[in-house]
């Protein structure tokens, strides 16, 4: 397992992510294993773009988010801190209505950098787009 804490609860992950970016999009995080995390999107009238289909720039929050909830939950947090080096996004498949799943696995998890594999699928398994995350790991300065 690679979660530095244990699994955590769903119901932890998503209260965790009140007030934040994630929650105006409506991401939900539906599942945790020992080595993935998945969060859920709707796609509507907040995440499209001005033609209808689901914004590159709501597919690159969700995968951030993802990746980026995932690196933490690797992290001791008495000591680290986790912040986003680079996002990379492939947009392979348009979509206009229904949900988005993006799930996270680590391809390397370092004591000073990560790199997240974020997929995001629709409800047919669909490839809508593939990102990945690179992710540095900071000594957590006190306030």
């Amino acid at each position: 397992m690679i979660w530095h804490d244990g699994i955590p609860t769903l119901e932890a992950v998503n209260e965790m992510s009140r007030n934040t970016l994630g929650a105006h999009l409506n991401m939900i995080f539906t599942d945790i294993g020992a080595d993935y995390i998945t969060a859920s999107m709707p796609v509507n009238h907040t995440t499209h773009q001005p033609m209808g289909l689901l914004h590159g720039g709501a597919s690159a929050a969700l995968a951030e988010t993802v990746g980026s909830v995932a690196g933490w939950l690797c992290i001791n947090k008495e000591k680290q801190n986790c912040v986003g080096l680079e996002l990379n996004c492939n947009h392979i498949k348009g979509k206009r209505d229904g949900t988005v799943y993006a799930t996270a696995r680590p391809l390397h998890i370092g004591g000073s950098t990560q790199v997240w594999d974020i997929r995001i699928l629709d409800e047919q398994d669909k490839l809508i787009c593939v990102s990945r995350l690179t992710i540095a790991v900071i000594r957590k300065i006190a306030p």
